[in-house]
């Protein structure tokens, strides 16, 4: 995972949160429209990977947000270093 290393916390973490759910939810559409009407699978390749790559994105930011938060606290608690 190189390439993240240049990104911020937060915007990685939601980069990949949208990736993540995003290719999964992308799969899941392919998989039920295929079985649903072939001939309109890939729509339901967008139908579903769309909305999940959205709440990937939203989990991701939360996620990021919250880890950036709490490695603020840590060094609070923990105090100046000699």
């Amino acid at each position: 995972m190189t390439w993240t290393q240049d990104v911020p916390l937060v915007p990685r973490y939601a980069l990949l949160g949208a990736v993540g759910l995003g290719v999964t939810g992308a799969v899941a559409g392919l998989v039920l429209g295929l079985a649903a009407h072939p001939a309109t699978a890939w729509f339901a390749v967008l139908e579903v990977g769309v909305p999940a790559a959205h709440l990937g994105l939203l989990a991701g930011l939360g996620a990021g947000a919250v880890r950036v938060r709490a490695g603020r606290i840590a060094r609070r608690i923990a105090g100046p270093t000699t």
